[in-house]
């Protein structure tokens, strides 16, 4: 049993809110435990300068943290040139790139905003989490106003963090928990049963290959809950695999 009463492979309790923002066309909040996170869908029409001509759209992501999101203040970020706060919006484009087929967005772009109101950890894959629900809800608006000709969703995409500590694997970290582990991962994975991002690091004791397999085991299980919540928001527009 864990300090907060979980066990070893049960996620924090897990919320997600749609259409928060007035005027996105997707939104959500999404809840991981403590940690709270603003996700906006926008649509732009004019895809990046050097995708003019190919017939393909983009998704991308901006990541952020609001300076009263952690226990102290943190300066607010003028501008994304580097370090964590770019690390984090490349792994959320990435991963939520792997949801869409970009051809059928056409010479369009999708900008997912994910904004931390309250940080306990996880926030990068509570990020990519509630990403996928504004990105899902932003693309039935635009297949609705015709802006689309075709739902662009191939994969529902979630992801979870796992630590290593005394030979147990802890899912889904607070920061109490992060903050102390000594091996922390991160998984991204699809509804069809594939891996989209893993990082991973062992900061004193490396980790064995079983560990490892048993580390991606558990992730799978707490992504698969997390398709489940995914899918009560969505569900209706596109099914989780295999349902």
């Amino acid at each position: 049993m864990r300090a907060d009463g979980r066990l070893f492979d049960q996620l924090r309790q897990i919320k997600i809110t749609p259409h928060v923002s007035e005027y996105a066309e997707g939104s959500c909040i999404v809840e991981f435990g403590k940690t709270k996170v603003l996700c906006t869908a926008t649509y732009e029409p004019k895809a990046p300068q050097w995708l003019m001509g190919t017939g393909s759209g983009w998704v991308t992501a901006e990541y952020g943290m609001l300076p009263r999101s952690t226990h102290t203040r943190i300066k607010r970020e003028k501008s994304m040139t580097g370090g964590r706060t770019q690390e984090i919006s490349r792994l959320i484009g990435r991963s939520l790139r792997a949801a869409v087929d970009l051809k059928h967005l056409g010479e369009r772009q999708i900008i997912v905003d994910c904004d931390v109101l309250n940080a306990d950890g996880g926030t990068r894959t509570a990020s990519v989490t509630g990403g996928f629900v504004a990105l899902a809800l932003a693309s039935k608006k635009l297949l609705d106003l015709s802006e689309i000709k075709a739902f662009p969703l191939v994969n529902y995409v979630s992801a979870i963090s796992v630590g290593l500590h005394n030979d147990n694997i802890l899912l889904d970290l607070n920061y109490d928990e992060d903050s102390a582990i000594g091996t922390d991962m991160n998984f991204v994975m699809t509804d069809k049963g594939h891996f989209v991002e893993v990082q991973g690091t062992a900061e004193h004791v490396p980790f064995t290959r079983d560990q490892l397999f048993k580390m991606m085991d558990v992730a799978e299980k707490g992504c698969r809950e997390l398709f489940i919540h995914q899918a009560s928001i969505v569900g209706e527009n596109y099914k989780i695999a295999g349902k």
